[in-house]
């Protein structure tokens, strides 16, 4: 058992000074309120919940950085796609371990406590099946325990090149599968995962254009009552393809044929109309939304206070992990509806409300609820994923409350974070990783070899 005191600490119901928080087998066992430190007590000046980065797709931290330089033509999603697929074919099980585990690494450094992998790299490098299906996916549970980031794993199917059913890609040929081979990769999945504490297996049918209708209803059994998530939305052109396939938007179309509920995450869905939108909301469903890499893909701007205003809930992910981080992916979010609006703290409640205390409440909410955790706050029966901010970085110094969030995300990032329990595990001190400098030689040997 742990013992963690704080002086300040963000509970479900607030603000609260004084907090003892009690660590037992991973959980946290008991929190106490206006407590004196005692002896034994481990002592911080400054506590909130981890974070959950509900989408990630860890294998492509390895291309960041590497597709931005213009080509001949415009350069869009689709051009910096071809490049994504360039890097994937050149990767071997071991590259993708040691690129995601400098990943995740970085991750609970930058306050993230969970990751939703969305994993979709199966195969190896001629589109052969590995003897063991799970062979991609027990390098990243490999990684996932080694940093003791809390993980979500989503096998991704991906059957198709676009709407219709149409013939693959050649550059996808390590994603594709065909149900049998689908279903058995989840079955070895679990197994995989079985092992680390407090992880747990959903599915990701990859988006409409991989999935033909009658693939999405055999799989979606598949999830076992576990988390649905899916790409939707995220191109105009996409948009476009959807409505020339079916007389319906991605999103439309998903919620007149899809049983979409809470259970399931749409990633993205950045273009919507305003009835997609409050339908969307009305669901119960996630939107996903990677504010970053959207704005490095550019595939446009989420209607966020329009989906916030109907109700609709929201979480964070890292996606193609260009830069990580839980205040840089929160910032961003807001900055873009500030550009849309060109007004200022859009995505606050309401007067008087702060807008980081808004983003950060509503993404831990939507990423505990996207990734199928019981409970995401600092409260009794929560895994114990805590992170702790240094009083005396500039941008938090003398202040309280929800002041200490808003320079968090605005003015301050990762270097304010100082320590992190993952599952009860200080993995994070001194705002570093204990894995950091392994993590990272053996990362920087890997892409060495891949862009040599």
């Amino acid at each position: 058992m742990t013992r963690l005191h704080f002086a300040s600490a963000l509970l479900p119901s607030g603000w609260r000074d004084d907090v003892q928080v009690i660590v037992s087998d991973r959980t946290i066992a008991g929190v106490m309120v206006g407590v004196a430190p005692q002896g034994g007590d481990e002592r911080h000046q400054l506590a909130i919940p981890g974070m959950a980065s509900l989408h990630s797709h860890a294998f492509q931290r390895g291309m960041a950085g590497l597709a931005e330089i213009r080509g001949d033509t415009a350069d869009t999603f689709w051009t910096w796609r071809e490049t994504m697929y360039r890097f994937a074919l050149t990767m071997t099980p071991d590259d993708v371990e040691s690129v995601a585990t400098l990943l995740y690494a970085e991750m609970l450094e930058r306050g993230y406590t969970r990751v939703g992998e969305f994993h979709y790299l199966h195969h190896d490098h001629d589109g052969t099946p590995y003897a063991d299906p799970a062979e991609m996916a027990t390098r990243i549970a490999q990684s996932a325990e080694a940093t003791g980031i809390g993980l979500t794993l989503l096998p991704s199917f991906y059957a198709h090149g676009s709407f219709g059913g149409a013939a693959p890609h050649a550059g996808q040929r390590r994603f594709i599968s065909s149900i049998d081979q689908f279903a058995r990769l989840m079955d070895a999945s679990r197994k995989t995962v079985s092992p680390l504490r407090g992880a747990n297996v959903g599915i990701a049918p990859h988006s409409l254009r991989a999935v033909t209708p009658d693939e999405l209803r055999a799989i979606t059994p598949l999830s076992e009552g576990g988390p649905v998530h899916i790409h939707a939305a995220e191109q105009t052109g996409e948009v476009e393809d959807c409505v020339a396939w079916s007389d319906r938007r991605p999103v439309e179309w998903l919620l007149e044929h899809a049983p979409v509920d809470r259970r399931w995450c749409l990633i993205h869905a950045t273009h919507m109309t305003a009835t997609e939108t409050k339908a969307l909301a009305a669901s119960g469903a996630v939107a996903g939304l990677c504010p970053l890499t959207e704005a490095s893909l550019g595939d446009g701007i989420f209607p966020a206070r329009e989906f916030c205003h109907a109700g609709g809930f929201f979480g964070v992910g890292t996606d193609s992990n260009i830069l990580v981080g839980v205040a840089d992916e929160l910032r961003q979010l807001e900055y873009g509806q500030r550009l849309k609006h060109r007004e200022r703290n859009v995505l606050s409640r309401g007067p008087g409300v702060s807008t980081g205390r808004a983003l950060f409440d509503a993404a831990v909410a939507g990423g505990t609820q996207a990734l199928a955790q019981a409970c995401g706050g600092i409260e009794q029966g929560a895994r114990a994923d805590i992170v702790s901010l240094d009083t005396a970085h500039p941008s938090l110094a003398g202040r309280r409350g929800d002041a200490i969030l808003d320079g968090f995300i605005f003015a301050a990032g990762a270097d304010a974070i100082d320590c992190v329990w993952a599952g009860g595990d200080k993995v994070v001190e001194g705002g570093r990783h204990r894995l950091r400098q392994n993590a990272r030689d053996r990362f920087n040997a890997t892409i060495r070899s891949l862009v040599a």
